[in-house]
C-alpha cells in the first residue's frame, strides 16, 4: 500500500513532467531540457516507490545509507542548476548592457 508521501511525490512528479512536455510542445524548452527534467522526476518516483534502489546505488559508491546518497545527489544537482542559472543570468546581463549601449549611441547620433 502506498504511503501519503509516495502518492504526493508521484502526483507532483507526473504534474512536473506534464508541464515540461507542454513547454517542449510550445517550443519554450529544448529536447535536452525535457529529457533532463523527465529523468530527474522519473528518478524521484523510482526512489520514492522503490527505496531499495537508493541503497543499491549508495552501496556501489560506498555510501552507508540510501538516504545519504539521495541527499548527496540532490545537492550536486542543485549546485549544477545554480551554475546554469548563473551562466544564463550573466549572458542576459551582457546582452542587456549591449542593447542599452547601442540604444544610447543611436539616440545620441539623432540629436
Amino acid at each position: 500500500m502506498a504511503t501519503l508521501l509516495q502518492i504526493v511525490v508521484v502526483a507532483f512528479a507526473v504534474f512536473a513532467i506534464s508541464r515540461a512536455v507542454l513547454r517542449f510542445n510550445d517550443r519554450r524548452m529544448g529536447l535536452t531540457a525535457l529529457v533532463m527534467w523527465s529523468v530527474l522526476w522519473i528518478g524521484a518516483m523510482v526512489v520514492v516507490l522503490l527505496p531499495q534502489t537508493s541503497f543499491f546505488f549508495a552501496n556501489i559508491l560506498g555510501i552507508p545509507r540510501g538516504a545519504d546518497f539521495v541527499v548527496y545527489i540532490s545537492i550536486i544537482a542543485l549546485f549544477y542548476l545554480m551554475f546554469r542559472l548563473y551562466v544564463k543570468i550573466d549572458s542576459v546581463e551582457k546582452n542587456v548592457t549591449l542593447l542599452v549601449r547601442e540604444t544610447a549611441i543611436k539616440k545620441s547620433k539623432k540629436k
